[in-house]
């Protein structure tokens, strides 16, 4: 049996008439006989909404009761999913991360996943089951329950589609695909038909939503071709690969203005990033002692990191593309057009498949702008 994944975000079960018209697609990709396992996130802001409740108990909530909180999303979305697809006829069984064999190390709210043991899963596909797992979630050796951070279900879609040798893992969302920037911000973007995974990953790493980092880099280490599609709009997605070729210029440009950059002291960058780790903050960058650091999983802030300096609010746009950050010709063209732009670049950096420049916050949208102009 060919077997395929899909994944369908919170926007796209946002309501009881989103959870429907998704089970009618899924019920549409096994007409063929192919096997499908869904990953479901939570409904619309269902997890924001969680956690505003626990901040409203505890200005600093434990990780471990936060991780049980939050993952009852995923399980509300999972089961009434589930109910739609037995209304059409077509049989179906939702599964827990835990249930569904995704085994992650001891952290909470930003766990990794470590194994995957899918005989469940596979079970209940030879049995004519459509399989919904509740994404974001597994469960640690010490049978904790644990999350993935956001993103996470996206991950959860990837290494279930490793440990079952799926065709491919849909991505759905309520984008079509990948694009050369944020169409809301740059209206003369254009969809990006293919696309390897490496330049997917420096993408996600560079702040892009559609794509999550965690989930790139396991489709890439693992071999897992990825479709980012739109759930409901019509449109062919993009496809993202090993062997895709590679560009003239950039491939897509994107900013993240929700960066905080750290200044580590001397002799402490061991135990600040161990002190970053638990605290769920992910690294982007890093120049000699200065880190740039996403904090939006570090739900108790820094206050309590060994070896922080100094911490300030940042933004970075990133240009990315197969080599980009060898090509000097191409550096530099981007640092014109910011410079053109009269847009001040405090730091800057390039390698691998991309190359960044830090801009003011409240400069981002024009730094984007410039940089994708003049690169692709």
């Amino acid at each position: 049996m060919r077997v395929i994944v899909q994944k369908y975000g919170g926007s796209s079960v946002a309501d009881l008439e989103r959870i429907r018209a998704v089970a009618d697609r899924i019920a549409a990709s096994r007409a063929d006989g192919t096997g499908v396992v869904v990953v479901v996130s939570a409904m619309g802001n269902t997890t924001n909404e969680l956690l505003d409740l626990a901040r409203q108990v505890t200005r600093h909530p434990d990780r471990r009761e936060l991780d049980m909180l939050i993952s009852v999303g995923e399980r509300i979305a999972m089961a009434l999913l589930a109910m739609a697809l037995r209304e059409r006829g077509v049989p179906a069984r939702s599964l827990t991360g835990s249930q569904s064999g995704i085994i992650t190390d001891e952290s909470h709210a930003d766990a990794r996943v470590v194994e995957v043991r899918p005989d469940r899963v596979r079970r209940h596909l030879d049995a004519g089951e459509v399989v919904i797992v509740a994404g974001f979630q597994g469960v640690s050796r010490a049978r904790e329950v644990t999350t993935l951070g956001r993103g996470g279900s996206d991950t959860t879609a990837v290494v279930l589609a490793a440990a079952l040798g799926a065709a491919w893992c849909e991505i759905c969302s309520d984008v079509d695909g990948v694009w050369s920037a944020d169409p809301r911000v740059v209206a003369e973007a254009a969809r990006i038909d293919e696309m390897s995974l490496d330049e997917g990953l420096a993408l996600a790493r560079g702040g892009a939503k559609v794509l999550f980092e965690d989930a790139l880099r396991y489709a890439r280490d693992h071999g897992v071709e990825i479709h980012a599609s739109s759930t409901f709009g019509p449109g062919a997605g993009t496809r993202l690969r090993a062997d895709v070729g590679a560009t003239e210029g950039a491939r897509a440009v994107t900013g993240e203005a929700q960066l905080a950059r750290i200044r580590v002291a001397p002799g402490a960058l061991v135990e600040a990033a161990e002190g970053l780790a638990a605290a769920g903050a992910r690294v982007r960058r890093r120049l000699g002692s200065l880190l740039w650091v996403d904090l939006r999983n570090a739900h108790g802030g820094l206050d309590a990191v060994v070896g922080v300096q100094d911490h300030a609010s940042a933004a970075m746009v990133t240009a990315v593309g197969s080599g980009l950050g060898a090509r000097l010709d191409l550096v530099a063209r981007g640092e014109a057009a910011l410079a053109a732009a009269a847009i001040p670049v405090t730091q800057a950096g390039a390698e691998g498949d991309a190359a960044w420049w830090e801009v003011p916050p409240e400069r981002v949208d024009d730094a984007v702008r410039a940089v994708r102009a003049a690169l692709v």
